[in-house]
């Protein structure tokens, strides 16, 4: 068999191998062919230069007056376009509490006239004690200005805290002490047989002057 005969017998063999089921369903090509048809008809709006469109998809004329959105300034339809307005809106109260934003311009509904302190709320002007040493007042500004009692340095060695009082108290008046012994300010103290002590004139809170002498069988040597 020649190099031609070959060749032909080769080619017959290639042919015979392709089944019939490999070869595409006609009717696919159909259904294919009728999709892309339908979807080349579909025609989508276009409201450039004839109209505009708001937020909810609702469309208005040329020359037509609208709000975008609910919180939007007006707008005017045209051509190109939207044109809203650019208002100078008013500044809101320094202290407004409540701020909404329903037009254009923020509104404010509520304005702030009272004070927060720790939880709690004052009018204004409103004085209050938080604590026994602080003395506060609601500001005009909204503000809270408190000032705390600086307490003086108590003219006894055992001073108490008295309720409602912030700074403490000597109950029993200036003192001091003479080793263990409490004794009271002004006036010289015989704390034992052979010693006699006295309070330091406003250094409350230095040990005693205290004197000792000689003793023999508690009696004082002169």
């Amino acid at each position: 068999m020649g190099p031609l005969l070959s060749s032909a017998f080769v080619l017959l063999l290639a042919l015979s191998a392709v089944s019939p089921a490999s070869v595409g369903n006609p009717e696919d090509y159909t259904a294919d062919e009728a999709e892309r048809t339908a979807s080349e008809n579909i025609v989508f709006d276009d409201y450039r230069g004839k109209g505009c469109v708001d937020d909810s998809g609702f469309v208005y004329r040329l020359g037509e007056r609208f709000y975008p959105g609910h919180s939007n300034c007006p707008c005017v339809c045209t051509e190109d376009g939207p044109v809203c307005d650019q208002p100078e809106c008013p500044k809101l109260h320094p202290k407004c509490s409540k701020v909404e934003h329903n037009g254009c311009c923020p509104e404010c509904k509520e304005v702030k006239n009272f004070c927060e302190y720790r939880g709690k709320t004052y009018k204004i002007l409103e004085e209050f004690k938080p604590s026994p040493c602080e003395w506060c007042r609601c500001e005009p500004n909204n503000e809270v200005h408190c000032v705390v009692s600086d307490c003086a340095v108590p003219e006894c060695v055992n001073p108490v805290y008295e309720p409602e009082q912030c700074c403490p108290i000597c109950k029993n008046g200036p003192n001091c002490f003479a080793g263990t012994t409490i004794i009271p300010a002004g006036i010289e103290v015989k704390v034992d047989d052979c010693t006699i002590c006295r309070c330091h004139n406003g250094d409350w809170w230095k040990p005693a002057q205290c004197l000792r002498r000689e003793c023999l069988n508690g009696q004082t040597l002169s």
